[in-house]
């Protein structure tokens, strides 16, 4: 195979590739985007805003990750991530004594007169709802960013990959139009006249 015709086959398949990358790097950058802008509406609407930092509600230290956002209001999947466990967990462990919803929700179930505990229950079915929720939000945050980062390499990939595409088509126009590559005798060149000679077979 001539080196012209690879350098413009391996140009050509690289220019592919950039338009390949391309796409994929806008449909990510899109993702980014859209997923960002529905955790952020979602959690705008339930107007949650994180006690002052200096507020005696998180003053114990198993509130100190909650300090950073005093004031502020819940918008974010790593706000959501913050507030689901370093607030509502913490109450939570208090309000059911260490024990989760499951195991509340048995012993009222062995318990049914037991009014106070059944409120209890109650209450913590609704914390580990809200909570739920709050983390899902932190979830789909971390796709949306996973996505831009995504997006970014895509691009990235496209400008070495065009630049690459590019100077091989600029080889191949400078490259002689005889060399050769790849030769399936092993050559990188045809066989000149002489070696021809050298090949004919010698009459006896």
């Amino acid at each position: 195979m001539r080196r012209m015709t690879f350098d413009t086959l391996v140009s050509v398949a690289g220019l592919l590739l950039v338009g390949v990358l391309l796409v994929a790097g806008g449909l990510l950058a899109w993702t980014s985007t859209y997923i960002n802008n529905e955790v952020t509406t979602q959690l705008s609407a339930q107007k949650i805003v994180f006690p002052a930092a200096n507020s005696a509600a998180v003053a114990a230290p198993e509130f100190k990750a909650m300090r950073q956002y005093g004031g502020e209001q819940l918008t974010t999947g790593a706000q959501a991530e913050v507030y689901a466990d370093h607030f509502i967990a913490n109450h939570l462990i208090k309000i059911g004594g260490g024990k989760t919803y499951a195991q509340l929700s048995t012993e009222a179930l062995a318990q049914p007169n037991n009014a106070k505990l059944a409120g209890v229950v109650n209450t913590v079915f609704k914390g580990e709802t809200l909570r739920g929720l709050l983390l899902n939000a932190y979830a789909f945050g971390k796709i949306g960013m996973i996505a831009g980062i995504a997006a970014v390499v895509a691009f990235i990939g496209a400008g070495i990959l065009l630049l690459l595409s590019l100077l091989g088509l600029y080889h191949s126009r400078r490259v002689s139009p005889t060399k050769e590559i790849l030769n399936t005798n092993g050559r990188s060149a045809p066989l000149q006249p002489s070696e021809l000679k050298e090949l004919e077979p010698v009459s006896v």
